[in-house]
């Protein structure tokens, strides 16, 4: 009887990582037919431990969280599935997921170096890449949720930032974050600061805003640093492996 009692709960854990394997390995095909199987593996694991850091921190904080999900040439994400309590902790669990994937990236980078790596160099470079698209302070990006606990009429400064991106190269992933966005927006204009509502949510002290704003500036900086180091450094790399990179990361 508990051998049985064992084996159902090994096959209730297996159904919850299913669709997370499912959906992983169907990304790893789609990009493997257009990109090669070490691009897709990198790309693959470049979202998986960006997504792993909203999973880690949001377990961390109390709150239930469902596994990562995969969707080809569009996004990774994870489901909350209990809303967080106040700004702090939505900026919290927001910013995990970046400053994860940095260490990913940062890690991709140096085992490039150290093999000689062209196409590893390519998976570093979209990992900083991906990981720098998504502090744009514009919900429902991760930058969105981190500056909320700034103030959520930052995120009208997103708004030239995702114009910018669509006029210098159109792609439908930033076309839907702009359509998603619209109703955050529409917050940000009704924000008051002074409603009952705001003063629960967003009741942080000064120092919080201050780390988490020096936080969110320092890693924007770092991030546009390497992916423009990175993309010079790819200058060198065989014209396949440029070519690769920059179709996967737009």
């Amino acid at each position: 009887m508990s051998r049985f009692l064992l084996l159902l709960f090994a096959g209730l854990k297996f159904g919850k990582l299913l669709p997370t394997v499912a959906t992983m390995l169907l990304a790893v095909g789609v990009y493997a037919i257009a990109f090669g199987w070490k691009y897709a593996v990198g790309i693959v694991a470049m979202l998986f431990i960006h997504e792993m850091g909203h999973y880690i921190a949001a377990r961390r904080r109390g709150l239930r969280v469902g596994l990562p999900m995969f969707v080809p040439f569009a996004f990774a994400w994870v489901k909350l599935e209990d809303v967080p309590h106040d700004a702090e902790t939505e900026a919290h669990v927001a910013l995990a997921g970046p400053m994860l994937g940095t260490v990913g990236a940062i890690a991709a980078y140096f085992l490039a170096h150290d093999q000689g790596s062209g196409w590893l160099l390519a998976v570093a470079y979209t990992g900083f890449f991906i990981n720098l698209i998504n502090m744009i302070p514009l919900p429902p990006l991760d930058g969105g949720r981190i500056t909320a606990v700034l103030s959520p009429r930052i995120w009208l400064l997103g708004v030239p930032i995702i114009g910018a991106l669509l006029w210098w190269h159109f792609s439908m992933i930033m076309l839907l974050v702009a359509i998603l966005a619209g109703p955050h927006l529409l917050a940000a204009l009704r924000f008051d600061k002074s409603s009952p509502q705001a003063q629960q949510y967003y009741a942080v002290s000064p120092r919080v805003r201050w780390q988490y704003g020096l936080l969110y500036v320092g890693l924007i900086a770092f991030l546009a640093y390497m992916t423009n180091e990175v993309s010079q450094q790819l200058a060198g790399v065989s014209r396949d492996d440029t070519e690769q990179v920059r179709a996967v990361s737009v």
